[in-house]
This record gives C-alpha cells, sequence and structure tokens, in this order.
C-alpha cells in the first residue's frame, strides 16, 4: 500500500507538466478575424471560401490561392472559387500590383469563372470586376484598367448596400487609386469613412481595420488610424502581415517601442510560415525603430540576418538594400555608405537607392567629384524609369539626384546653391507620399536640410527645417538632435 500511495503522489505531481507539455505540442488554433462572403457554391465550401477571403484581407496571397483551389477542387461548379484565385494574383499596394508572370494565370482563372456561370448578379457583378483588371492587359494600361475596376466595385458597392464584403473591397479599389501626389487624401479618406461604420459594426473584421490602417498612413491622418492599428494584430494574429501593418500608424506617430514590439512579432511569424518578403519587409521596419531609438547593435545584428535572394522581387530587393543603407546613412558613416552596392539584378529604383548611398558617402566624405559620377548614374536610371511609365520612382530618384548635388556644392563651399538645391528636394518630397513599402526617405531632404544649414551655422533657419521635419515624421532621432542643436546655438547668439 505505501508503494501505491507514492505511486499516486507522483502521479499527482507530475501530471500538471504532462499535461502543459501536451497542451504545448497542440499547433495553435488559427485567427484570421471573421469573414462572410455568402457564395451561391455548396454549402460545404461556404467556410473554406470564407477562409481565403481572410486570407486576401490579410495580403496572404499565396495561401489564399491554396484556399481557393481547394474549393475549386470541393465543388467543380463555383465560380467564386476561380474569382478568387484570380484576385490573389492582384496585389493591388503592392509594387508591382501584378507581376507579368501572373496576368495569364488569372485570365486563364477568370474565363473559368465566366464559363461555370456566377450563381447571383452579385457575384457576376464581382467577377466582371476582376476581369476588368486583366483585360486586354498587353495592350491597356494597367491605370486605366484600374480606374475601371474601381468604377465597377463602386457599382457593386452602391447596388449592395447591405453587402459589408462589398464595401470592404471598393474601399481597398480607391486606396489603390490614391495618388501619391495627391496631398489632400481624397480616396484616402473617402475609404475611411465607408470603413469606420464598419468598424463598429463588424470590429473582428480583418480587411476593415487593415485597409484603414493603409487609408490614414500619412501625415494627415495618422492619429485617425491609430485605433485599427491597436487592434488588427488581435484579429489576425495567424497572418504576418496583420502583426506587422500597425507599425505603418506607429512609424508616422514615433511611437518606436510599439513598432519594434509588432515588427518583432512580425517577423518570427514570416520566418515560421516561409514568407520571405514579408519578414524581409518586417526587418527593415525594425531596423528602422531600432536606429530611431539608438539601438543600433540590434539594428546591426538584424541586418548581418539578411539572406541572400532573388533581387528582382521589388519588396525583397528594397528591403535588403534599405536596411544597410539606412544603419550606414543614420550613424553618418560616410565611408560605409560610399562602400555599398544593390544587389544583382535589383529593380532600377532599388539601384538607385544604393548609388544615393555612395554619392552621398562620397560628398560628405569630400570626395565631391567622385560624387558626381553617381549623379551620372543616378540621371541615367531617372530616365530609365520615366522612359518606362514609373512616374513616381523617376520623380523619388530625381529627389535623390538633387541630395547628392546639394551635399557636392557645400563640399565645394558653394553654400547657397546647396541650400537652394536642398530646399528644391525637400519642397518635392515633401509634396508626395511614401508607398507601403517604405517607412519614408532613408532621411527625409527636410531634415538634411536642417543638417545643411547647421553645417553653415545658420541654426536659426535650421531649427525652423527641424521642426517642419518633425511635424512630417514625428520622433525621428536625426532631426530632433538637429533641433536640440539648432536651439541651443539659437540661445548663444
Amino acid at each position: 500500500m505505501p508503494n501505491l500511495w507514492r505511486t499516486w503522489f507522483i502521479l499527482l505531481l507530475v501530471s500538471p507538466f504532462l499535461s502543459a507539455q501536451e497542451t504545448h505540442e497542440h499547433p495553435a488554433r488559427e485567427q484570421l478575424g471573421k469573414v462572410s462572403f455568402l457564395i451561391s457554391c455548396a454549402p460545404s465550401v461556404q467556410e473554406p471560401f470564407d477562409r481565403g477571403v481572410a486570407l486576401l484581407h490579410s495580403f496572404a496571397y499565396r495561401a489564399a490561392e491554396n484556399a481557393f483551389r481547394d474549393v475549386a477542387e470541393r465543388d467543380p461548379r463555383c465560380a467564386m472559387a476561380h474569382w478568387g484565385i484570380a484576385v490573389s494574383y492582384f496585389h493591388q499596394l503592392w509594387d508591382p500590383p501584378l507581376a507579368p508572370a501572373a496576368i495569364p494565370i488569372a485570365q486563364k482563372e477568370i474565363q473559368l469563372a465566366q464559363q461555370k456561370g456566377a450563381g447571383t448578379e452579385r457575384e457576376r457583378q464581382f467577377i466582371h470586376a476582376a476581369n476588368l483588371i486583366y483585360q486586354d492587359a498587353d495592350t491597356v494600361p494597367y491605370r486605366t484598367r484600374a480606374s475601371n475596376y474601381e468604377l465597377a466595385m463602386s457599382d457593386l458597392a452602391a447596388k449592395n448596400r447591405g453587402d459589408v464584403e462589398a464595401q470592404v473591397f471598393y474601399a481597398l479599389a480607391l486606396l489603390a487609386n490614391a495618388s501619391p501626389a495627391g496631398k489632400t487624401h481624397t480616396k484616402q479618406k473617402q475609404a475611411a469613412d465607408l470603413l469606420e461604420p464598419l468598424d463598429r459594426a463588424f470590429p473582428q473584421h480583418p480587411g476593415i481595420s487593415h485597409y484603414l490602417i493603409h487609408a490614414c498612413d500619412n501625415a494627415e491622418m495618422a492619429r485617425r488610424g491609430l485605433p485599427a492599428a491597436r487592434a488588427y494584430s488581435q484579429i489576425a494574429p495567424s497572418a504576418p502581415h496583420a502583426l506587422h501593418m500597425p507599425s505603418h500608424i506607429f512609424t508616422r506617430l514615433g511611437l518606436w517601442d510599439d513598432s519594434i514590439h509588432a515588427n518583432l512579432a512580425a517577423r518570427e511569424a514570416a520566418h515560421q510560415q516561409g514568407d520571405t518578403g514579408e519578414e524581409l519587409h518586417a526587418m527593415d521596419y525594425l531596423v528602422y525603430a531600432y536606429l530611431q531609438t539608438g539601438r543600433d547593435a540590434e539594428a546591426a545584428q538584424i541586418i548581418q540576418q539578411i539572406p541572400t535572394l532573388d533581387a528582382a522581387d521589388f519588396k525583397i530587393a528594397y528591403a535588403s538594400t534599405a536596411m544597410p543603407v539606412r544603419y550606414a546613412i543614420e550613424r553618418g558613416r560616410w565611408a560605409d555608405a560610399a562602400s555599398i552596392e544593390a544587389p544583382t539584378g535589383a529593380p532600377p529604383h532599388v539601384v538607385a537607392i544604393a548609388v544615393w548611398a555612395r554619392g552621398l558617402g562620397l560628398a560628405h566624405s569630400g570626395r565631391a567629384p567622385e560624387a558626381r559620377k553617381e549623379l551620372n548614374q543616378l540621371g541615367q536610371l531617372e530616365g530609365l524609369l520615366r522612359a518606362s511609365g514609373n512616374d513616381y520612382w523617376a520623380t523619388q530618384t530625381g529627389i535623390l539626384l538633387r541630395e547628392i548635388k546639394a551635399w557636392s556644392a557645400q563640399a565645394d563651399r558653394k553654400s547657397e546653391e546647396a541650400v537652394a538645391i536642398m530646399r528644391k528636394a525637400a519642397d518635392d518630397e515633401d509634396a508626395i507620399e511614401k508607398l507601403p513599402v517604405t517607412p519614408g526617405p532613408i532621411v527625409p531632404a527636410r531634415e538634411q536640410l536642417g543638417d545643411l544649414l547647421l553645417e553653415q551655422n545658420r541654426p536659426g533657419p535650421a531649427l525652423k527645417e527641424f521642426e517642419t521635419a518633425l511635424a512630417n515624421a514625428p520622433g525621428r532621432r536625426g532631426a530632433l538632435q538637429g533641433k536640440a542643436r539648432a536651439t541651443e546655438l539659437v540661445g548663444q547668439e
């Protein structure tokens, strides 16, 4: 009997640990938010279809495509399954929104959807709108097709006012067509006005909070987007993008600790799911936030972990190039900046960032003649981008070019010329918005203008520029340090 009691006692002690171990080994329940996109297909595929739409709303495109293909296999007559596959290739807020290789695949899926026939008029409208994105893709410019898609989604939303998905996909179409040059943020406000009442009614819908963050990813509206940023990662924590996306608003508001927390989680989740693009995107935002808090060693550790990958993918190439550039430029390591190279095969607008880093490093090192050689390459890249119709990145490259010109003029003791060139760069940069792939310029031109004026011992004008820079990008370490130095010097005058 004593042995029997001893056995029971041991079991009582270890059973909680065994139970905890067993629980730990169970896979976590998938949490993607709550979506209800009613379709006329077999009832058995409604739930997996909703899951595919939830994945779409968190930009988990590859997983969404797989989910819709599974629906198509389970119900071969489901036209909307093929709509879902086609839309999973339409990355509306990414650069580029359509990969050339994906277009024929998506066109085939739309044709299958049309052949199978929509079960309702609403489904027919969704399929028709998607078809406008892919139809005549080889002859009609993307912007024209995207505008046609937006109009079709506007009509669909107007005819289905009680349909949440119609409204949410229309809001996304508005954001996709918002001009980076439009500082009034007309379409962003239209999307936010549409989404905010829905957010109150459907607080667990992943697309609503996600697209509210994108709508408010600008200096004017960032505060408006903070509630959505706080909510989104809790709604869909199984999606790496949902964990990362709040940091767009945190970056806009200078909430660096929040951004670090978000991107550590996003990076880990993306790595576990094999989503390299999302992992690098989170790493880039993480490096940016670490540098703003003076955690340089942690930023360096992230940079050392950048893998060698396909540089033809813009999202991957941008992040892997921008991180070491940020690290060198933000810390004033001009020799390091002068040695930076873009990954082989990177798109021209990524190459431009590396060329800019070299030019800036050379100009700040007193090697203005060598810096001017980088100007020639930047000019060629700007022309190439303009000729290809990529006006946004051509404009950004032109800004980078003027920044090198300004610092080269300063190195040559041409003070007034340097200020005039940098002021033009700052004005041009302030007139356009960043794209979602970036946390912002490596160093804003307005902040550089303040640095330039400080170098010329003009603290009063420098202080004004730093204050404007901080209004545009709160909490940036360089602007805060520049403002403090300018304030000190003004007080000594």
